[in-house]
């Protein structure tokens, strides 16, 4: 049997914030409990931090060398500001350093939809960026990714954006698997 966290659990959404909040808990509840509990029973309410602890070490980890939001922003203000093709080596540089294989679709190849084919580990995926910089992002483009998709007989699909998708774009991109926003470092 897989264990699945439910998505709204105390520990679940402890995980998704910052890692001090966990800490901050263990503070308080621990300090409650030296406060109000007799002496003996005291290292009983201080024991039952220790989810809390587990917690904040967990997310402290996922959260260790993750940029934090103010160097996103500032990292999408400049992404923002590159013509396509400064854009597109930096793109390019990113999948190789990923380990993928990078072939550009220009021309005839790409026909509107996806601008990138990367293969690795005997999978390919197209990718979609042109329209990074969009101001609004609908469900056209990504019907031009899948429709490429299927020409090109990939196995994924990566619509890459700085903005948010249309709520009717975003529904797509879901029920066709396609990855949405900027490839991890």
């Amino acid at each position: 049997m897989k264990f699945k966290m439910a998505p709204n659990s105390l520990f679940a959404v402890l995980l998704r914030n910052p890692w001090w909040i966990s800490f901050i808990i263990v503070g308080v509840v621990s300090l409650l409990s030296l406060a109000l509990l007799p002496k003996n029973l005291a290292v009983f309410g201080i024991l039952g931090t220790f989810p809390f602890v587990v917690t904040g070490l967990v997310a402290l980890k996922r959260q260790w060398n993750q940029p934090t939001a103010a160097q996103r922003e500032a990292q999408t203000q400049r992404l923002a500001g590159l013509p396509w093709a400064e854009f597109a080596k930096e793109l390019e540089a990113k999948f190789v350093a990923q380990g993928f294989a990078v072939e550009r679709l220009e021309g005839g190849k790409s026909r509107g939809g996806a601008d990138f084919l990367l293969r690795k580990a005997g999978q390919s995926t197209v990718v979609a960026a042109k329209r990074y910089k969009a101001g609004s992002h609908g469900i056209e483009p990504l019907q031009a990714l899948i429709a490429q998709k299927k020409a090109l007989e990939a196995d994924l699909a990566m619509y890459v954006c700085l903005g948010a998708l249309s709520e009717q774009a975003a529904k797509y991109a879901r029920d066709y698997g396609i990855t949405v926003g900027l490839p991890a470092a």
